[in-house]
């Protein structure tokens, strides 16, 4: 026994001789086994295995913790708490709902002082309030308040940057520790580190901001607008770039960027790593240091062959030729380049750690822009490669939409920055995500009329259905003599004797009461009279007894068969979205006068179906009523015929589509004259780049009836008038007419389903 032990510790002594003399040095380098384990910096480890690795950096540059003007993580959050006290604001805790209940959603904006200084950007912000339906100048009325303090641009060292705003918006009864206040703003923090420091405290107000931090953007609160120039236009805005017929299989580059580039300072590293994917074939990445006063004085190696090689390419001729587009952060994380790419239909690379999108409470950024990571440079061209042409047309297509539909004008930002936070206030009658990112997008469907998708006009297709098999019929009798016509009463028995109309409802409009239920034709559908004003824009108000998806639109003096309103209303059922009717007019583009024309002689192309007899959706009743500004219904009830335009305008400029025009036994006939304006070879478009013309509004002039010059000269300024509100012409021309299989064939009349539309 004693033996076995004895040799038991001869074997284990000779182990530790063994590891103490051949593996001492390896076991010292492990920090166990050191003493100076708490002396390692802790920036940096050592690594056990450092002269196997190759470096890539000096010692010193990685020890030391990058640029000092870059501010850390935790100095972020530090410098958000102090700007940001109310950090935590909810709708439910930081706005008063009580001041929506009385008259809805109203916005009031601060009365300007005259020497108070307003940048231009900020008076296209007021101005955008102040034209949309929702303003009010009461305060008492209002919901929401907008200072008329210019807080757009925060940046200390900017000449647009205004001192003392605490001291000034203190002294505003209504301020209220910023409840119930929406704020602008564009540019925060200064150089070196711009951090958000807007030099004010905004308490309890909502912050629409640019080039908002995720960190300190509050959810459901705050709202993150896109970045715009101060020569972005204040309504209508230019369309974008993809057309129809101009959408090459492949462009000439897949990925293009071509902008500054920062030596030093918060944004420097991004831009300064895009040089590594330029391959001078389809990926072109080009920058320059040559900006700023003493660009010289810092300049690197590079310098003079980037800014030789950035002089080769013209940046608009990159946009138009390329698929994408990087969009990396500058000084701060947004930029202009991001709405240039959305309007050039050039897919947006971004390249903006941090960055709370424009409107991603409501748009869906996956369908238009591909969301990249700074530290992920070099993956970023093999993963374009990688979609499917098929999803690159959709994303191209997509960009297009949301550049028309919320950031081509100053207007469009400022309403969907107040249609989100409308949604908010009423969750139940709130817009959902696929209206919000479907034609013709969510501030064109109201969900004051409706939720259900199926209401509308323009989703049947995407849902595979179709609209009601019924239509109404809406008539507008004006008759001076208190008695029923017998043009009426023809139309009447015309329209009732449809296959299709549910019921008949007659819009009296004149100053005499209307016959008594006795002197009304019998008639197989339902007729009920409702007693209108002398209002011309009464025919387009959303009435509860319109029941049916289809609206056909009527005057007393209209003739027309049953043939002819069967035909039409199946033409309907198809384009359920447009207007489909009888009559037809063209505008011109006058180029000796400089402005619109209006003619309703028989041309070879139309863009306005007259309401006197016309299918359309019950939709745009309350488009008309409630979309549009109360000024725009006042010029209609002011000029004579203005009702027709304003609701094509209206229709063309929600679907981008002509009106449709049906085959017709007759000749609408006017009592006035076939052309106005317009003399042989006058007629034309607006030579490129030549603008619209924008006359002053005038008020509304009282009506001179319809005969002659006065008429038609109303006309042609009310068209002129409501380009000029819209920013753009609306109108789109067709040389489409439907017409029946079979119509004026030489056959039987057996054989045709619609015999009667052949008859004089």
């Amino acid at each position: 026994m004693q033996t076995r032990k004895k040799y038991i510790f001869l074997a284990l002594l000779a182990s530790w001789l063994l590891l103490f003399f051949f593996g001492g040095d390896q076991l010292h380098r492990f920090t166990f086994f050191s003493e100076r384990k708490a002396e390692a910096q802790r920036n940096w480890p050592r690594w056990t295995d450092q002269s196997l690795l190759k470096s890539f950096a000096d010692p010193e540059e990685l020890q030391s913790d990058g640029d000092p003007s870059v501010p850390s993580p935790r100095e972020r959050r530090v410098a958000q708490l102090s700007i940001y006290k109310n950090s935590r604001c909810r709708m439910e805790t930081c706005f008063d709902f009580s001041r929506c209940e009385k008259h809805g959603f109203r916005v009031f904006t601060y009365p300007r002082g005259r020497d108070q200084p307003i940048s231009e950007s900020y008076s296209k912000i007021l101005t955008s309030i102040e034209r949309s339906r929702y303003y009010t100048p009461n305060p008492e009325e209002a919901c929401l308040f907008i200072l008329s303090i210019d807080t757009l641009d925060r940046d200390h060292l900017s000449g647009q940057y205004i001192h003392n705003v605490d001291e000034k918006i203190r002294g505003f009864p209504l301020w209220n520790g910023g409840r119930n206040h929406l704020i602008f703003n564009l540019y925060s923090g200064t150089w070196p580190n711009y951090t958000e420091d807007l030099g004010f405290d905004i308490g309890q107000a909502i912050l629409a901001k640019a080039s908002f931090y995720t960190e300190s953007f509050r959810p459901g609160f705050d709202i993150s607008i896109p970045l715009f120039p101060k020569d972005h236009p204040q309504h209508g805005g230019e369309r974008g770039w993809l057309y129809q017929d101009s959408v090459p299989p492949k462009k000439k580059y897949l990925l293009v960027f071509k902008g500054k580039r920062y030596l030093t300072g918060i944004g420097s590293g991004t831009r300064n790593a895009l040089h590594h994917i330029h391959n001078g074939k389809d990926i072109i990445s080009l920058t320059t240091c040559k900006h700023g006063k003493d660009w010289e004085r810092h300049k690197d190696t590079r310098c003079d062959k980037d800014n030789l090689n950035y002089e080769k390419f013209d940046y608009q001729e990159l946009l138009h030729n390329s698929t994408f587009c990087i969009v990396p952060r500058g000084r701060r994380l947004g930029s202009f380049r991001f709405l240039e790419a959305l309007q050039a239909a050039c897919i947006p690379v971004l390249l903006s750690d941090g960055w709370e999108l424009p409107f991603a409470e409501a748009i869906d950024w996956g369908k238009a822009a591909v969301v990249g990571n700074e530290r992920l440079l070099l993956q970023i061209p093999s993963a374009v490669r990688c979609i499917h042409p098929e999803h690159v047309l959709a994303f191209q297509q997509q960009t297009q939409f949301l550049w028309d539909a919320y950031f081509s004008s100053v207007d469009k930002i400022v309403h969907t920055t107040l249609e989100i936070i409308k949604d908010r206030l009423l969750q139940h009658r709130s817009r959902s995500r696929f209206l919000w990112n479907t034609l013709p997008g969510g501030l064109l469907a109201l969900p004051d009329f409706s939720t259900y998708l199926g209401d509308f006009p323009f989703y049947h297709l995407q849902r595979g259905s179709s609209p009601s098999k019924k239509f109404t019929a809406f008539i507008r009798a004006t008759s001076m003599a208190g008695s029923l016509s017998q043009p009426i009463l023809r139309l009447i028995q015309a329209v009732s004797g449809s296959q299709y109309c549910a019921q008949i409802l007659v819009l009296w409009s004149s100053e005499k009461p209307s016959p008594p239920s006795g002197k009304w034709p019998q008639t197989t559908v339902p007729l009920t009279v409702i007693q209108g004003r002398s209002k011309v824009s009464d025919r387009f108000f959303p009435y509860a007894a319109i029941q049916t998806d289809a609206v056909l639109s009527l005057d007393e003096h209209t003739s027309l068969s049953t043939s002819e309103v069967d035909f039409a209303f199946v033409v309907w059922r198809s384009f359920p979205e447009r207007i489909v009717g009888f009559p037809a007019q063209s505008h011109f583009w006058d180029a000796k006068q400089r402005r619109w024309g209006y003619t309703s002689k028989w041309t070879n192309e139309l863009s306005i179906i007259l309401t006197t007899a016309a299918f359309y959706h019950r939709y745009y009743h309350s488009l008309f009523t409630e979309y549009l500004p109360a000024r725009l219904r006042e010029l209609v009830d002011g000029l004579a015929a203005c009702e027709d335009l304003l609701m094509n305008i209206l229709v063309a400029a929600v679907t981008k589509l002509p009106p449709i025009k049906v085959a017709q036994r007759k000749q609408h006939k006017e009592a006035v004259p076939q052309q106005v304006g317009r003399e042989d070879g006058d007629a034309g478009t607006p030579l490129a780049g030549e603008q619209s013309p924008s006359p002053a509004w005038s008020p509304p002039a009282k009506r001179k009836g319809t005969a002659g010059g006065p008429h038609l000269s109303q006309q042609q300024d009310c068209l002129n008038q409501l380009v000029d509100w819209f920013g753009y012409m609306p109108l789109v021309s067709s040389q489409l007419r439907l017409d029946p299989v079979l119509f004026k064939d030489q056959v039987s009349i057996l054989r045709k389903k619609y015999p009667y539309l052949d008859k004089p």
